[in-house]
């Protein structure tokens, strides 16, 4: 994947999220800097969604960082834990919205999540055992 941050950003707002949990709500503002000035992105999650709004209004956890960061985030090159262990981001609030970032940011292209290739192997393993079973 290729997009900004700010493209991925505006097309994000796109329905029911089932890979976030369903007990999780929160905001989120992400200041993304870039030339001496700073864009704001209001996320606000609940139900499984992700809803998308340009404002700088208080949120419960506020993201800040260089827009290269966050072009590096939406592409699955940075995970945000290890942006903020490198100083590369700043947060304030609550942290535990930070992991969501990994969840609503798409990571990098073919990358899958850990359930989907344990359920894979759970089925390749049942019809060997099955094919086993039959010689």
């Amino acid at each position: 994947m290729d997009a900004t941050a700010e493209q991925y950003l505006r097309q994000l707002d796109t329905g029911r999220r089932p890979d976030l949990p369903e007990t999780t709500a929160g905001t989120l503002r992400l200041d993304v800097r870039d030339d001496g000035s700073t864009d704001h992105w209001y996320l606000t999650i609940a139900d499984q969604q992700v809803r998308v709004t340009r404002s700088a209004d208080d949120a419960e956890l506020v993201v800040r960082a260089d827009r290269a960061v966050f072009d590096r985030m939406v592409r699955g090159e940075l995970h945000p834990g290890a942006g903020l262990l490198r100083n590369e981001l700043t947060v304030h609030g609550n942290m535990q919205l930070l992991m969501l970032l990994r969840r609503i940011f798409a990571g990098p292209d073919g990358a899958r999540h850990p359930h989907e290739l344990g359920r894979a192997a759970l089925v390749g393993r049942a019809a060997s055992t099955a094919r086993d079973e039959r010689s």
